[in-house]
């Protein structure tokens, strides 16, 4: 697999609105959609419903949309960042590596129920990035 990058959109509690909104304008499909309430871990009622991760499928291209944790900084505009898929977590931890080099890290890369490497890190120029390593095939 070569690598791929997708935009990803985070918002403050906004998601399904958003992406209610790109099913009408744009045509989306929802091809994939979880809140934080469907991960393994307890979250507060509050957070239960947000949107943890979802996947749009726009003509050809991918979008992610999500919401942000309840209480993470957030402003109006500034939840647009790249999202990196790779094959392996070898690759995943290069990139992350080299991204950081002058910026910082938003979220180390680890193990997390829906990859086994993903991480979130701000390059020097600002740009956003996440670093999501696919799962094997089974």
């Amino acid at each position: 697999m070569a690598l791929q990058l997708t935009p990803s959109i985070s918002l403050d509690g906004y998601a399904k609105e958003a992406i209610s909104f790109y099913e009408q304008t744009l045509e989306a499909q929802v091809v994939f959609q979880q809140t934080y309430g469907e991960g393994p871990d307890p979250v507060s009622e509050k957070a239960k419903e947000r949107i943890a991760h979802s996947i749009l499928l726009i003509g050809a291209t991918e979008l992610y949309v999500n919401d942000t944790f309840p209480g993470q900084a957030s402003q109006m505009g500034d939840g647009i960042q790249i999202c990196i898929t790779t094959p392996d977590t070898d690759k995943s931890q290069q990139l992350y590596d080299a991204l950081q080099q002058g910026g910082h890290v938003v979220m180390p890369l680890q193990s997390i129920y829906f990859s086994p490497a993903f991480g979130v890190v701000t390059d020097k120029f600002g740009v956003t990035f996440q670093i999501y390593t696919q799962r094997p095939s089974a």
